[in-house]
């Protein structure tokens, strides 16, 4: 069993003070009662009901009979984020995954539907959509500028508890738990998590991680856990791969996803390429087996989270400059991404998941 569980998360009541302001002025509020006040209305409580069909079987002596399937319905709870003023609210994909009813509860206690606009189990995260006026939202902050040892607050809904608030530190950047499944077969996992002591617990998946300005920098997703409660440690989705997830799902109702085309393991300085696809992207562009990427757009690679987190955010088509080393010497290429396909072109949902449909079929 997976030790690291992921839990629909929230947060008890803390408050601390802030670090004082560095030179390029990020930290800019006095305490964490600033943060709370200019975030919590923009944190909302998700109920779903889900029906599940189930295979329905009977055990005879020691023989199993599929007697037909039945319906089994139950409720899940969890947090979103409200990321614009026209409603379109973040979180979590386990969170709605499989609902037939949404509805979202706002800090001010107004209920309201929401609709489903697209999900993406590859980073678990999903977009919902409520029509409703007078909404507060967060503004996306760069998740790449966050320091270990920089002070968040953790926002949602743990146990059910609205608006709770809970305060602690950075305490790692681009951690890789293995906690998603690909259970759809669609897209490879996306796993390159911030790693926060602030407190949360079931309920508060989907859930903002802020910073000292008032930015939303994480998608709180998960705890580390061996009895389902919150032990030391909490893991959010970095805000600049949720920017890129949330657009898409806003345009295509699917992640264009990009990809090098290659399986790497980690080295001392970067990571090597062990397998390179055939016509790959960085195939194409004159990398090989055994060649060590160092940076992408200038921005260094020593994990493969780290890799995952860099190309995910951008789309098949686009253009990375990827420095990497061979022999011993440094070289640079521009390599044309493309995505699960070997192509730059648009994939729906509709498509994907024909094919996968088609794939489980017996002729």
């Amino acid at each position: 069993m997976k030790k690291i569980l992921v839990l629909i998360l929230g947060l008890m009541l803390a408050q601390a003070g802030m670090a004082a302001p560095r030179p390029d002025g990020r930290i800019k509020m006095a305490d964490f009662s600033d943060v709370a006040e200019n975030t919590i209305d923009a944190v909302v409580h998700i109920r779903c009901e889900v029906t599940k069909v189930t295979p329905l079987y009977e055990s005879f002596f020691g023989f199993i009979i599929d007697r037909g399937q039945r319906q089994q319905q139950y409720v899940a709870f969890g947090s979103g984020v409200i990321i614009s003023k026209d409603g379109y609210i973040i979180t979590n994909n386990h969170v709605v995954q499989d609902a037939a009813k949404i509805v979202v509860t706002l800090n001010d206690k107004r209920e309201v539907s929401a609709r489903l606009v697209g999900n993406d189990p590859a980073t678990d995260l999903a977009i919902i959509k409520i029509e409703c006026k007078d909404l507060r939202w967060i503004p996306f902050g760069n998740s790449d500028a966050v320091r270990v040892g920089e002070p968040v607050l953790a926002i949602g809904n743990p146990f059910n508890l609205t608006s709770t608030v809970t305060a602690g530190i950075i305490s790692a950047k681009a951690r890789n738990m293995n906690i998603i499944d690909n259970v759809e077969g669609l897209e490879s996992p996306i796993e390159s998590f911030l790693q926060t002591d602030a407190a949360v617990n079931s309920g508060n998946s989907g859930g903002a991680l802020v910073n000292g300005n008032a930015e939303l920098i994480g998608i709180i997703t998960a705890i580390a856990s061996g009895n389902g409660y919150y032990t030391g440690y909490s893991f959010a989705i970095p805000s600049n791969l949720a920017v890129k997830v949330s657009e898409d799902l806003k345009k295509y109702g699917y992640v264009q996803r990009a990809y090098l085309g290659v399986n790497v393991v980690e080295v001392l300085n970067g990571v090597r390429i062990e397998v390179a696809l055939p016509n790959c992207a960085v195939q194409r562009a004159g990398l090989k087996e055994g060649d060590i990427i160092k940076a992408i757009n200038g921005v260094a690679i020593k994990s493969y989270s780290e890799m995952m987190e860099e190309v995910g955010r951008f789309s098949p088509g686009d253009k990375v400059a990827v420095t990497y080393e061979r022999d011993g010497k440094t070289f640079a290429a521009d390599v044309v991404l493309l995505n699960s396909k070997g192509t730059t072109e648009i994939l729906t949902r509709e498509r994907m998941e024909a094919e996968r449909a088609n794939r489980g079929r017996r002729y």
